[in-house]
């Protein structure tokens, strides 16, 4: 899986892991002396979390009390569902084009290829509807028209790669499907920084490194 997390989910994971080892030490101190009461232990340097800060800015020194407040929660919010409900259609028009490959094209390595993504989109389109339902179901999309999703082909191109036969499919369906592919690949990286779930970032990192993988397999061809 592409190392791609968002730049809010590597601080959580660094603040999250820095809370367990601050509460971690303080257990081990806790058969020591007494300790004060009035803050100057975490002034002297005991019990401290040290924050990672955004990009551009300084750590910060916290309680172990205020770094767990620091960690974000995992709900989902709009731009998940946003990815999640036009990945489901998007992935839905790879295997429209995929199941016309056995009957028309003439490359095996053609047809193989479309094995491969259709094998792997249709597990993804599950995924993301059982994610969906346990999440309370798709939201309304406003200002969105799945049409404009970045890489989908048109009802006209789709029309011409229906009458393709032979060399003239093949081409045309690696042109569609690279750029079908790349289109994916920036749906997914968008909802790497603007989302908040982590189950809905390892299946963005997963389209990423899955296709990207494959456009360059596509190109090679």
């Amino acid at each position: 899986m592409v190392n791609r997390v968002s730049a809010a989910r590597v601080r959580r994971s660094a603040v999250a892991a820095a809370v367990l080892s601050a509460v971690l030490a303080l257990g081990a101190c806790e058969s020591g002396p007494p300790r004060p009461s009035d803050g100057s232990q975490a002034k002297a340097g005991g019990g401290v979390v040290v924050a990672p800060g955004k990009p551009g800015e300084p750590a910060r020194t916290l309680s172990p009390e205020e770094a767990a407040k620091e960690i974000p929660a995992d709900t989902p919010n709009t731009a998940d569902f946003t990815y999640a409900q036009m990945m489901i259609v998007h992935h839905g028009q790879a295997l429209t084009m995929t199941a016309l490959a056995p009957a028309q094209a003439e490359s095996e390595q053609v047809k193989r290829v479309a094995a491969r993504i259709a094998a792997a989109q249709q597990p993804e389109i599950d995924a993301m509807k059982g994610w969906l339902k346990n999440n309370g179901g798709p939201r309304p999309q406003s200002g969105h028209d799945h049409g404009s999703m970045p890489g989908m082909a048109s009802e006209a191109q789709l029309d011409r790669l229906r009458a393709a036969r032979g060399k003239a499919f093949d081409e045309l369906f690696l042109k569609l499907m690279v750029t079908h592919h790349q289109g994916a690949v920036t749906m997914a990286t968008e909802v790497l920084s603007e989302g908040n779930n982590v189950l809905m970032e390892e299946m963005a990192n997963d389209v990423i490194a899955q296709q990207t993988a494959e456009i360059n397999r596509m190109r090679s061809m």
